[in-house]
Parts: structure tokens; C-alpha cells; sequence
């Protein structure tokens, strides 16, 4: 008696498993309902439910795979012998633009509101991470399994109001709990900031080094002084401006991002999403411009320019 698990469709299931059914003379399925089933029985293998009969020592019990496992077995395959020549060419480098690229695909997803779009794109983005996977096991670094069982184990002991005693009265003291334990994982001394990514876009950085600080409470007292820094750096921009130096005026410009991300941070507003339905927004009313006039944009007074965009101001979000 042997234990196989089977996925959904047989041509994810290695050869050896293959044959091992072909020698069998009964599987015990747990669930005979279960797409495998169908094409057992069309290898000529005997399906009964598990349970029902006794179990001769050339039986096997078979056991339907989830649905991750298949993914898992299914880039296995791709990677291995007589796999895609395109995904076995690929590495960790090659493979970076794709992952940023299936964010955003996300990202997109979520703003439509379509739960079928969002689940289709989080199956393109979940191969992502499994391809990395495999691909650092076939060249004899970590597997899947490693990784899994990593984050499972790190969220367990970054959840000790979870998975142990601790108590917490919100989720703001949940996050100072998490930088805490996670300075103490450090070996040495690591800053509250080091973790953040210095490849993340720009303003999704900026907010989360903002965030980081205030925990560790570098904060203002209250949104008050947070616009008083705003027009503060704005009197600054306006001297670097005059001052013609590129360089000071970049700086300032920068110190003016920063704390209009910290309002946003205030107002529990995500800077990024904000200013990205922004976009989508001016992209819409500009649109609508072109299609409102026969003229070349570029011909228009700024009387018509500010016609125009009221006009489509008007007829879209």
C-alpha cells in the first residue's frame, strides 16, 4: 500500500507516478468526485472511495493534490527535462521586471473592482514568486518548501498576541511590537528604516519611511504642524527657485514631497494610490479634451484650454 497524490490533470503528474498506477490493481481515492478520477479511469485504474474496501498491499490511496502543490509540480515541469526552453533560460535577474510588472497588474485589478480580474492577476503574480523558488532548488539553493516554511515561522513569531501571551490594545501597538521584534532578530543594531526597499517607487518609499519613523516617534504633534512644515518648504522652494541652483531647487522639491506624503500619512491616505487615481483621472479629463475640440490642442488660447478642461470636468470622473 502506497500513498500518491494526484492533481487535477495528468500531465502533471511525473512518470513514475504514471507507472506506479499502471502496476496498481485498486486506488482508493478520498475523493472519488475529484477531476483525477476521470482520467484514472481512462489509464484503466479501479476507483473506489476510500473507506470502502479494505486495502491489499498492490492498492494505492490516493489523495487529490491542492491546488498550490499543482502549481508547485506544474513549474517543476516546466523547469525540468523536455520543459519550456523559454522558462528554463530565465534567472533571479531576468525575472525582476516581470514581478514588478504582475504588481501592477494587480495594482490595476484592485482599482477596477473586478473580483475576476483580481484573482486571475493574483495567480499571474503568485507564479512569480514559486518560479524564483524553483529555479534557486534546481541550482541547488533554497526550495518552495523553504521559503513556506520561512514565512510561516517568521509570522509566527512576529504574532506573539496571536500565537502567544502578549496583549495589545490596537493595531498601531501591533506595529511597534513588529519593528521591536524584528530589531531583535537583528544580529547587530539595524535601523527601523533598513528594511524598506530602496528599488519601491519613490512615494510608496517615502510613506513607509515615514511611517517607520513615527513609530519610533519622530512625529509631529498634530496635522497643524505637519501643513506648517508644507509651507515652510514651500518658502524654501520659492528661495531655491531665485537662487537659480539646480541642485538646491531638486533638494527642495524633494523636502516639499516628502512632507506632502506625511499629510497623506496623516489623513491615512496612501500617497501612492492617491496620486496614481490622479493620474487616471487627469488621463480621463485630457482625453475627453481631445475629443471635445477639432483643433490641434497646441492651437488653443488659454481661455479655450480652461474652457475645455471645465467641459470635461464636467462629463467625466
Amino acid at each position: 500500500m502506497k500513498l500518491i497524490r494526484l492533481p487535477r490533470a495528468q500531465v502533471l503528474l511525473p512518470n513514475v507516478d504514471l507507472l506506479r498506477i499502471r502496476e496498481c490493481s485498486t486506488i482508493h481515492h478520498e475523493d472519488p468526485s475529484h477531476e483525477s478520477a476521470t482520467w484514472l479511469k481512462g489509464l484503466g485504474a479501479r476507483i473506489v472511495e476510500l473507506g470502502t474496501e479494505s486495502i491489499a498491499g498492490t492498492d494505492l490511496i490516493g489523495i487529490p493534490m491542492s491546488s498550490t502543490d499543482e502549481l508547485v509540480l506544474l513549474v517543476n515541469r516546466l523547469l525540468g527535462p523536455g520543459g519550456c526552453p523559454w522558462d528554463q533560460a530565465q534567472t533571479h535577474q531576468t525575472l525582476k521586471s516581470h514581478l514588478v510588472e504582475e504588481t501592477y497588474e494587480v495594482l490595476d485589478a484592485i482599482d477596477s473592482g473586478s473580483a475576476t480580474k483580481l484573482s486571475e492577476e493574483l495567480g499571474d503574480l503568485l507564479l512569480q514568486p514559486i518560479l524564483h523558488a524553483q529555479i534557486a532548488d534546481k541550482n541547488g539553493g533554497f526550495s518552495t518548501d523553504e521559503v513556506a516554511n520561512g514565512i510561516v515561522d517568521k509570522l509566527i513569531h512576529r504574532h506573539p498576541h496571536v500565537f502567544g501571551t502578549l496583549e495589545v490594545e490596537d493595531a498601531a501597538e501591533v506595529l511597534r511590537n513588529w519593528d521591536a521584534i524584528k530589531q531583535k532578530e537583528s544580529a547587530g543594531k539595524v535601523s527601523i528604516l533598513g528594511g524598506v526597499p530602496r528599488s519601491a517607487p519613490a512615494l510608496l518609499r517615502a510613506q513607509e519611511v515615514s511611517k517607520r519613523a513615527a513609530r519610533a516617534g519622530f512625529e509631529w504633534p498634530d496635522l497643524d504642524a505637519v501643513f506648517d512644515k508644507v509651507r515652510e518648504e514651500e518658502v524654501e522652494l520659492r528661495d531655491a527657485i531665485s537662487s537659480g541652483n539646480t541642485e538646491r531647487i531638486a533638494s527642495e522639491i524633494g523636502d516639499l514631497l516628502f512632507t506632502a506624503v506625511n499629510v497623506a500619512r496623516w489623513c491615512k491616505v496612501d500617497a501612492e494610490g492617491a496620486l496614481r487615481e490622479m493620474i487616471d483621472r487627469f488621463t480621463r479629463r485630457f482625453e475627453a479634451m481631445e475629443a471635445l475640440t477639432e483643433k490641434p490642442l497646441a492651437d488653443l488660447s488659454a481661455e479655450q484650454w480652461d474652457e475645455l478642461w471645465n467641459q470635461a470636468k464636467a462629463g467625466t470622473l
